[in-house]
């Protein structure tokens, strides 16, 4: 059994969802379900014996060491995190209560579990860290990628406080000896994703016929990666990762966000034409935000020479995927594109959701 934190929220339902098609060995599944969890993520499982979901805080220590000392799984999956750079910049004290003192939390329960494992136990226990590449901070146009080796120069609340997750991480391994693994991973994309975040936004609003918002100029340039592939690679990490160790798990596929924009509306227009016209017209450039970092690249060899990992999708592939999954599914994003997130879009760009 694994028990895996933040599992209902965009990457970790994703996670949850295919570790389960893969596999037989049951899930533990902690989330506390802010804005951006959503259990119906994971509606398909709702009967599924093999998953056990549990609504509460990494941050509370004592709940965490009961569902340790219940169900001894053999590893932790951290994906529990506030992850929104915008919102840290409007609202830092979340992040560094759940980024950093949530993360603590864990590791204190995890390494009282851990400690009191036979030796078998904790030859094969694993604590897996998920993190980002924005604790390496931004990078010049013709700088070469973000190896594992990087300085960390976090640039915003978000960052940051996902760096002093990472520290604390490393820290655990190297003075308590708990066999930690971190993941750095580059702008995920794919379904499920809470539609705040560029590409679901662009996609929604599209389709309503809405403003497309583009920070500055749009030239800031992000690596993307197909959601299924950080989590092939998270598993492929899990299994074979080395105890102490930090892997980059990037997609290799680097575009300017005005790029990014003009290519899902020419997709859009191939797929779902607007009588008004190509949805390129609802471009709009919005002030940018402060800090904004300008362009992150994750060099994942490591990953691919060391444990044989390998993206099953790149971009074009990735966002056809991401596209139909969000037609086929726009009950869902009608769903939680409501409420607080309507108030947030109007208040962050300017432009009414």
């Amino acid at each position: 059994m694994i028990l895996v934190t933040g599992g209902a929220g965009f990457i970790g339902a994703n996670f949850v969802l295919d570790w389960l098609a893969a596999h037989d060995e049951p899930v533990i599944n902690l989330d506390k379900l802010t804005y951006a969890g959503n259990l119906e993520n994971l509606a398909s499982l709702k009967d599924d014996a093999r998953h056990h979901f549990v609504q509460g805080d990494i941050g509370d220590q004592a709940l965490v060491e009961s569902l340790l000392a219940k169900h001894q799984p053999r590893a932790i999956i951290n994906f529990a995190a506030e992850s929104h750079v915008d919102r840290s910049i409007h609202g830092p004290d979340a992040f560094v209560a759940t980024n950093v003192m949530g993360t603590f939390a864990l590791l204190e329960a995890a390494r009282g579990y851990y400690a009191g494992l036979n030796a078998a136990a904790q030859a094969e226990f694993r604590f897996l860290h998920v993190s980002t590449d924005e604790v390496y901070g931004s990078l010049t146009p013709d700088a070469p990628a973000f190896t594992e080796s990087h300085p960390y120069q976090p640039n915003s609340p978000y960052s940051a406080s996902k760096a002093g997750a990472d520290h604390l991480v490393r820290a655990y391994h190297h003075t308590y000896g708990l066999p930690t693994l971190t993941t750095n991973c580059s702008n995920n994309y794919g379904p499920y994703q809470f539609p705040e975040k560029l590409i679901p936004l662009i996609i929604h609003n599209a389709l309503a016929g809405r403003e497309l918002p583009i920070y500055g100029d749009g030239s800031n340039v992000r690596d993307w990666l197909y959601v299924g592939d950080h989590c092939s690679g998270i598993r492929r990490v899990l299994e074979a990762g080395k105890p102490g160790e930090v892997y980059n798990i990037g997609g290799e596929n680097e575009w300017t966000n005005i790029d990014i924009v003009r290519h899902i509306c020419a997709r859009l227009d191939a797929v779902k034409p607007d009588p008004a016209g190509s949805y390129d017209r609802l471009i709009t450039f919005v002030t940018d935000r402060p800090g904004h970092d300008r362009r992150y690249a994750i060099d994942a060899t490591r990953l691919r020479q060391e444990l044989g990992w390998q993206p099953a999708e790149n971009f074009a592939t990735g966002i056809e995927r991401t596209i139909a999954w969000y037609l086929a599914n726009t009950e869902w994003v009608e769903r939680v594109a409501s409420g607080a997130y309507r108030d947030w879009v109007e208040q962050q760009y300017g432009v009414v959701p």
